[in-house]
């Protein structure tokens, strides 16, 4: 059976026509790309993608299937998927579906047989431009005013976040740990189990006051979708539990927490997704780490905070502390879901530090 075409219309302009795989739903979203070898399971559930068509810059995606244990979270909330080869006929003992099936089901649209070179090289340029998946013989001034007639949305923590308290338990536990979420990956959760935590996840605009009625040994800021900057609420939550308890913030997480000490964020244009080097301060040992930002501190001069991960060549911080307020946090994704597991020990700094305060 042939399948049928579709085409990415960018709000450039240009076009890119190939073949639909997955859902046939029109999408107007904005097109990031990511440099990840393995883990495009991963990636389509993860939120922090929530609204997004991404380009996948490896060319040969779905060739290892989809497998139960794999996803970041129940519901996927990515916009669309590019790539320039997707494979229906996977080989792993491991899988339980194929990824146009995974696709179908989640209801997201993917084209395959684009020139995703071209197309990662034209992001580059324009940094996150919108971007429309239509039918192949819609004309590009309809795909167009299409694309211009849709906002970027302005909901995506609410989108991603929780509605209600949930917890997930080891047994004996050592910590408990209130994790904010703004988007969080069960992998995440899977690490502070595993270091025997039991974590309370709640909604992102929960009150210091209910937070703190569960009496936790350490709260975390989650990764998300969004800036700091766009989520004023998060800063305000953080300066109203800092030096109470020990804090970790990763993703937009950290972000809060830079942000509330002083710091300056920019803009990185098309920003980074994928794998990427990142320097420890105190070894000088370079790691592989998962990055997804769009911002970045430059420094952090002037503020309370000390630097401890910097991005390698670029020099921006990816990670500091403050040891007085209990308080650290990363840009990266530590816990390596998808991609090298090289900074999964940064989570022992949190436990660390939930450890000295119950000793205090």
């Amino acid at each position: 059976m042939k399948r049928p075409e579709r085409k990415l219309v960018l709000q450039s302009g240009e076009e890119f026509t190939g073949t639909l795989f997955g859902s046939k739903e029109r999408r107007v979203c904005e097109l990031v790309f990511n440099t990840s070898v393995v883990g495009y399971q991963e990636i389509i559930s993860d939120p922090s993608y929530v609204g997004q068509i991404v380009v996948m810059t490896y060319p040969l995606i779905g060739n290892y299937g989809i497998t139960d244990e794999d996803y970041e979270a129940k519901t996927s909330f990515l916009g669309g998927l590019i790539v320039r080869e997707c494979c229906d006929t996977p080989s792993n003992f491991r899988y339980t579906k194929t990824l146009e099936e995974e696709l179908e089901e989640r209801n997201i649209p993917c084209i395959s047989g684009i020139d995703t070179r071209m197309l990662t090289k034209i992001i580059r340029r324009s940094g996150r431009p919108m971007a429309a998946i239509v039918e192949a013989d819609m004309p590009k001034e309809e795909a167009l005013a299409l694309i211009a007639a849709t906002p970027r949305p302005d909901d995506l923590l609410k989108r991603v976040s929780c509605r209600k308290r949930w917890v997930t338990r080891t047994s004996n536990h050592l910590y408990h740990v209130v994790a904010i979420d703004c988007g969080i990956k069960n992998s995440i959760l899977r690490y502070l189990k595993d270091r025997g935590c039991n974590v309370t996840i709640v909604p992102y605009n929960s009150s210091p006051e209910d937070i703190m009625a569960f009496n936790p040994d350490g709260v975390l800021f989650s990764n998300g979708p969004v800036s700091a900057l766009e989520a004023p609420g998060l800063c305000t939550l953080f300066q109203q539990l800092k030096g109470r308890i020990p804090i970790f913030g990763i993703g937009l997480g950290m972000e809060v927490i830079g942000i509330s000490y002083g710091a300056k964020m920019r803009s990185m244009g098309c920003g980074m997704h994928g794998d990427h080097p990142v320097r420890e301060a105190s070894t000088g040992r370079i790691n592989i780490a998962i990055l997804n930002q769009s911002w970045c501190f430059d420094s952090v001069e002037g503020t309370d905070l000390t630097p401890t991960h910097f991005l390698v060549p670029e020099g921006c911080v990816e990670g500091f502390e403050n040891t007085r307020d209990m308080v650290a946090g990363v840009q990266f994704h530590l816990e390596g879901a998808p991609g090298p597991q090289d900074n999964v020990k940064i989570f022992d700094r949190f436990i660390q530090m939930m450890e000295e305060r119950s000793n205090a």
